[in-house]
């Protein structure tokens, strides 16, 4: 006998509509200007190969300061999970980070998910990228995901969800600047 997936289940979504306002995307913004930024990293890693992987600036949501969007965000993730992923056990473990990409910024291939598995669980099952700006404020900085037929170029306030193990990239800005929201949702192993 022959297992397949169940034609419903997705590995990539993109949204049709904004998940957020741009009233809430200027909010996160202005919010993450003000809070600590730090280099973007690769798994806090101090691995030199791995600094050349990404050129961005960071800063994370503390869970108190936007609880509302927190609770929106539970919401639509496990609609969307039991819509397209079917995957157990999701929860939001982290905080939002809030990623700035300039002029030249750029973060290579990668995934979500760490090799060295002692660093986990939780185990990240799900990633999001929200587009906090309007895309006319930069040019580049495309999210490509292997495998995706030609990301589409975002809008604000929509957002891109995929399997977390599955490899991404987001090309260089080659004009202006690129924010986004990204955030991951998982739990305990996959079974």
């Amino acid at each position: 006998m022959i297992i397949t997936e169940p034609k419903w289940k997705k590995w990539v979504v993109e949204t049709q509509g904004p998940v957020f306002t741009q009233k809430l995307c200027q909010e996160i913004i202005d919010l993450g200007k003000i809070l600590q930024r730090e280099k973007g990293t690769v798994f806090k890693d101090k691995n030199p190969d791995l600094a050349l992987a990404r050129q961005s600036t960071v800063s994370w949501l503390p869970f108190d300061k936007m609880q509302p969007m927190y609770d929106d965000i539970t919401n639509f993730i496990q609609k969307t999970n039991r819509n397209h992923f079917g995957f157990g056990d999701i929860q939001i473990r982290e905080q939002a980070q809030v990623t700035e990409y300039i002029k030249g910024d750029f973060y290579n291939w990668h995934t979500d998910t760490a090799l060295d598995m002692n660093v986990e669980p939780p185990v990240r099952k799900l990633s999001m990228t929200l587009l906090l700006n309007d895309p006319s404020e930069f040019d580049g900085g495309e999210l490509q995901i292997a495998g995706a037929k030609n990301t589409k170029l975002m809008k604000q306030g929509h957002a891109t969800i995929f399997a977390s193990f599955l490899q991404h990239t987001v090309t260089p800005v080659t004009r202006g600047v690129r924010r986004s929201l990204v955030m991951w949702f998982g739990g305990e192993p996959f079974k």
